[in-house]
């Protein structure tokens, strides 16, 4: 028997065998048992490859701005069915993160969502709370980050759910967790940057003023961690059937940024303080400026070190007392920034990036966000690609970083124009057009005019 097929033929009896049913919310009209089993998701295996690992897993994305966002972004790049869910009236505040704009879209927004279904609800209204709850009777994955309590206050919490979907992996991002001390704070990067010890050690010396890294590292990471959560609590369900509820915090997410600072400080008790582009355990590590331009160079281990000083003809530091070890090196930090300064500033750039690209020394230009945007290696690993938006047309984004040899992940749709597929989904989940267009009298959804019917992403 092929290795596929014993495999899949091996998870479609324990899971068939462990099936679970899920059922809607009593009384909706279009009320169905889902049974989650191998037979559905393996169904679509010979898709699969043409649409990521994640086809079949359906996400409802109630998350909003940044954190959140990275997370429901990092799945339905590997295929997951994302429905996003946007508040009325005004959506999500990455909508009027402006300018830039592309036509008359904001482009943080259109960055962070596309490969999503976008719907509009009022969650405060009968209608909005009945359409979300049905969402979720046939949905794998919740995932949120509301303030602190405000999903319990709209009866969305863990523990209302977990009842009657059992199955349901539900997801919380927050500024600091659901327990301790600050559980009630709301957090913004630049507080999770602060507070973790981020910008103490973040600028070009030790007694300047506490500098913030310029991307939303809390955010980002946050979002990553959540994604990767959920698929192993996915995994987790597929061998038993039960959902659980994953969370984690832009705190915990800018805490896990300073390992290196974190032994440090463990280790000595003594708080590391800024260095600029230097490394706090080897030298030389760090950015340097040629004739024409900024350079870095990891000469940090005994070998690249020698090599380093071969490619800069300068074999004779290899033996000065001062820079013999590592732990030399680091206790004349100073003292080695500005020998080796005196070398590179001699040269161009491109001659020492040559130079040292010949003696196998890790090195690298320091490029502006245009061009590493526009470097072939970016461009080679499909880290900027053009998707097609509904409205506007080709617009370029970035990249999947995670390549798939059989599953390959895709870019496969622009961000949703506000409400474009609330009607869509609807209908999906057994909404008539009599229903819809009562639920649009409510105020409970927002529908877009026609254009709503352009491109599906599931």
């Amino acid at each position: 028997m092929p290795e596929w097929t014993a495999v899949s033929a091996c998870l479609n009896h324990i899971l068939h065998s462990k099936s679970q049913k899920i059922k809607s919310a009593p009384g909706d009209p279009g009320c169905r048992e889902r049974e989650i089993t191998m037979s559905n998701r393996a169904g679509a295996a010979s898709s699969t490859a043409a649409r990521g690992p994640l086809l079949g897993l359906r996400v409802i994305d109630l998350t909003h701005v940044m954190a959140g966002p990275t997370c429901t972004l990092m799945l339905a790049d590997m295929g997951a069915d994302v429905i996003k869910i946007e508040k009325w009236p005004n959506g999500d505040d990455t909508r009027h993160s402006v300018p830039p704009k592309i036509g008359n879209e904001a482009a943080s927004f259109l960055m962070m969502n596309r490969n999503k279904r976008g719907i509009v609800l009022d969650l405060k209204t009968a209608g909005g709370k009945e359409v979300l709850r049905r969402l979720i009777a046939s949905a794998d994955v919740l995932v949120e980050n509301f303030a602190p309590g405000a999903m319990e206050r709209l009866g969305f919490g863990y523990e209302d759910l977990h009842k009657d979907f059992p199955a349901l992996i539900y997801c919380s991002l927050s500024g600091f967790g659901r327990t301790g001390p600050y559980k009630h704070r709301r957090g913004f990067d630049l507080v999770a940057q602060a507070m973790s010890g981020i910008m103490s050690f973040t600028g070009e010396r030790p007694d300047g003023p506490p500098v913030k890294c310029g991307p939303p590292l809390s955010d980002i990471t946050a979002g990553i961690l959540a994604s990767m959560g959920i698929l192993a609590a996915y995994t987790h369900r597929l061998k038993t059937g039960e959902g659980q509820w994953v969370e984690t915090s832009l705190y915990e997410a800018a805490l896990v940024q300073t390992y290196w600072q974190s032994t440090i400080a463990l280790a000595s008790h003594i708080a590391p303080r800024a260095m600029g582009s230097a490394h706090p355990l080897n030298a030389p590590y760090q950015a340097f400026e040629a004739s024409d331009g900024w350079l870095v160079v990891g000469g940090a281990n005994r070998k690249h070190w020698l090599l380093m000083l071969e490619a800069l003809g300068a074999k004779q530091l290899a033996s000065d007392p001062r820079f013999v070890n590592g732990s030399d090196r680091m206790a004349n930090l100073k003292e080695l920034e500005t020998v080796l300064s005196d070398y590179f500033r001699k040269q161009t750039r491109a001659h020492w990036l040559a130079a040292l690209e010949e003696k196998g020394v890790p090195c690298g230009p320091v490029n502006d966000m245009l061009q590493a945007l526009e470097d072939p290696q970016t461009l080679a690993r499909e880290m900027v690609v053009e998707v097609e938006h509904s409205r506007l047309g080709p617009v370029k984004t970035i990249g999947l970083p995670v390549k798939f040899s059989k599953t390959p992940g895709k870019v496969r749709a622009g961000a949703p124009v506000y409400g474009e597929h609330t009607s869509e989904v609807l209908r999906q989940h057994g909404f008539d057009e009599q229903q819809i267009a009562a639920l649009v009298r409510e105020g409970a959804v927002f529908a877009a005019p026609s254009t709503e019917a352009g491109q599906a992403v599931a």
